[in-house]
């Protein structure tokens, strides 16, 4: 059987404005995973693979990143970015996969934003039971685990938030919104989205950024012998979420979104 190209899947599995997306396309896989991607879709296109078994093998991915995190050590962070980084490549494969084959589902558009929650949830929790040090030789610190699912929390709470405004225009039988309307209407408030939108500090709390941060953290942590950094990242990234469900929340209040 005939394995395509790369020249041959692109087109198919990369239509316009797939990597152009606002908010459904993650920076890493503009800059490398979509080219990833397309090495491995030649090997799935001409087998029984659907999408979403993808989608499972995904999500699983990404919710192994919590006990990944629990390894002692450097490597335990290591391990934590692989979980992530595959978990980005098989939400990658999943929609080419689906594209080349035509098997389009609503239930696969559900399970990537299920999976999604959960491999965000599961870093920043795996990230607090880090800190909390299981494996020390002194008491188990339970702040830092709770810290870890705060941030969790904070991070599936914006999601939410975000989902459910297509939830609430289809129950009061308004199309989807379009993009401008996310705008604000208050100049001030749109100031304030755009400067955080420059810093894109929130974007700490997505799994793939805080995985990565972890990393660096560990590294640090590794040099001093302790967690004294990972445990100051956690707090700071479940600051970071509690301060960005709230603004979120006020954001969508405050745009046309919900008109």
């Amino acid at each position: 059987m005939h394995k395509p190209s790369v020249a041959e899947l692109r087109p198919v599995v990369h239509p316009a404005g797939v990597k152009d997306r606002r908010s459904g396309e993650h920076w890493a896989g503009r800059l490398y995973m979509r080219e990833i991607s397309l090495r491995v879709d030649r090997h799935l296109v001409n087998t029984r693979v659907t999408p979403n078994q993808l989608t499972y093998l995904m999500t699983v991915a990404g919710v192994l990143a919590a006990p990944a995190l629990l390894v002692p050590g450097i490597w335990g962070a290591v391990l934590g970015v692989v979980m992530v980084q595959l978990y980005l490549l098989l939400d990658c494969v999943d929609g080419e996969i689906a594209r080349w084959k035509k098997q389009y589902s609503n239930s696969g558009v559900y399970l990537d934003r299920v999976g999604a929650y959960l491999c965000d949830a599961a870093v920043l929790v795996g990230l607090g039971l880090r800190a909390a040090d299981p494996w020390g030789s002194g008491r188990i610190d339970w702040l830092w685990a709770f810290l870890g699912t705060v941030a969790a929390l904070g991070a599936v709470l914006i999601k939410a938030e975000t989902d459910l405004v297509g939830v609430a225009r289809h129950q009061a039988g308004l199309p989807p919104v379009k993009e401008a309307a996310s705008e604000p209407r208050s100049s001030g408030m749109a100031l304030a989205r755009r400067a955080a939108a420059a810093l894109k500090f929130h974007r700490l709390i997505l799994g793939i950024e805080a995985s990565l941060l972890i990393l660096v953290l560990a590294a640090v942590d590794s040099a001093r012998g302790d967690l004294f950094f990972t445990r100051l990242g956690t707090a700071v990234l479940a600051g970071i979420a509690v301060l960005q469900t709230l603004l979120h929340l006020v954001s969508i209040l405050a745009s046309s979104r919900l008109r």
